[in-house]
């Protein structure tokens, strides 16, 4: 079994789509940091495992679920229908078989053009830093679990996804990168559907390269 945080803030349109096409074997853990759209409450209708996290922020979301998980191995992945949940395995296996530590998803089709030229800066940053042939932070991505509370990843807001690279490759971890489909989101966009949005996950990321 592979366990897949889904961090939620108001993704009630997209959870049946997500939750329908979750791989046999691959248990969601959805993660409700505050919705008002009865998001948690649809997920538990829909069979998926709920964790109430009250502390606002991406990189809490994405920690309370690393905490609720029990499986060897886990994944990470946005729930508003950007991502198709049957990649998870091309993105869980090489984890799962040992050949990698930490596999990210690489993003391959739409996305806003000022999304889509942070994610590259970010990116390109990343690659001098720790060396890694990165072309996306990977928002879909696997590791292990004990490997990964070890990391002490401390960024609760959108730094977690880089602080987590950066403190892999520190720790000399093999980091792989395999690309995966990306698709317009369902509802709308708390972040890089807009330019704020955007700029606001771009300085939380900027404070943990700092």
């Amino acid at each position: 079994m592979t366990d897949v945080v889904l961090p939620v803030l108001n993704e009630r349109e997209a959870l049946p789509w997500v939750l329908s096409r979750m791989p046999a074997g691959y248990e969601p853990i959805v993660v409700d940091n505050g919705s008002t759209d009865g998001s948690g409450a649809l997920a538990e209708r829909l069979g998926a495992r709920v964790v109430h996290e009250p502390v606002a922020g991406f990189g809490a979301a994405c920690f309370a679920g690393l905490l609720a998980a029990r499986a060897d191995v886990v994944c990470f992945m946005d729930c508003d229908a950007s991502f198709d949940p049957r990649d998870l395995p091309a993105v869980a296996g090489p984890v799962a078989a040992g050949e990698a530590d930490l596999v990210l998803g690489a993003r391959r089709g739409a996305g806003p053009l000022h999304a889509r030229l942070a994610n590259r800066a970010l990116a390109l940053e990343l690659r001098r830093r720790t060396g890694a042939r990165l072309t996306d932070l990977g928002p879909m991505r696997a590791a292990g679990r004990e490997s990964l509370l070890a990391l002490g990843v401390r960024d609760r807001r959108f730094g977690w996804p880089l602080e987590m690279v950066l403190r892999a490759a520190g720790a000399g971890w093999t980091i792989h990168e395999v690309p995966v489909g990306h698709h317009p989101r369902a509802g709308h966009s708390k972040v890089t559907g807009t330019v704020r949005g955007t700029a606001r996950a771009v300085r939380d990321m900027a404070a943990v390269l700092r």
